[in-house]
């Protein structure tokens, strides 16, 4: 819902790294291969109940996921790289609730599970739209530094990180807060399913 907003704030505070790092050779595409590293991380501390470095881990994923725009930026984004980083995303949330389910699957396994599919609804009207708006040559002038066609939602990158902080701060509370964004996610999806029926009905309407 503000992802757009911040984007230019992430952009301005990562730029002298991604300047850096660049400089010596770093590429983008393996900064996302360490971020999802750290991702694949995020899921075993929580498996294991170290809700702390899991948060860490979290919060360091999201931040590189981040330094690989903005070195991709620089050196010339590729088609690869648009196509690894929201293939790894992907993964990635889904990685988040599968670990409490693995911690505690009597406690946390159903509102897991309806979370995943949450994201399964999101995920897919996501891509379904951007891959139709690509094909019709389409932009986002509210993303404009992306790899694909970026449609917004009340539930986008910003509220997910924030949901997951949430969870790991208060792991007792993973229900509730689980089934509050599903329900969220679920809007979103609906209204992105209302956005493509309108988008691509060749008749506006």
């Amino acid at each position: 819902m503000i992802d757009a907003k911040i984007l230019p704030l992430q952009k301005a505070a990562l730029q002298p790294l991604a300047e850096w790092l660049a400089r010596r050779g770093l590429r983008a595409d393996q900064i996302s291969l360490v971020g999802f590293g750290a991702g694949v991380g995020a899921f075993a501390a929580l498996c294991l109940g170290y809700w702390l470095l899991a948060l860490f881990l979290i919060l360091a994923n999201r931040g590189l996921d981040g330094l690989d725009g903005a070195v991709a930026r620089i050196q010339g984004p590729t088609d690869r790289g648009a196509y690894l980083d929201i293939a790894l995303d992907m993964v990635f949330y889904a990685l988040i609730p599968l670990g409490f389910a693995v911690q505690a699957p009597e406690v946390h396994a159903l509102p897991a599970a309806v979370l995943i599919v949450s994201f399964v609804g999101t995920g897919s009207s996501f891509l379904a739209f951007s891959a139709v708006a690509a094909k019709l040559g389409r932009k986002a002038p509210e993303f404009p530094t992306k790899g694909i066609y970026y449609a917004g939602g009340l539930a986008e990158g910003f509220e997910t990180i924030a949901v997951f902080i949430a969870m790991c701060l208060f792991p007792g509370s993973f229900a509730v807060i689980a089934y509050g964004f599903a329900a969220l996610c679920a809007l979103t999806t609906v209204i992105r399913w209302r956005q493509g029926w309108v988008a691509f009905s060749g008749e506006g309407r």
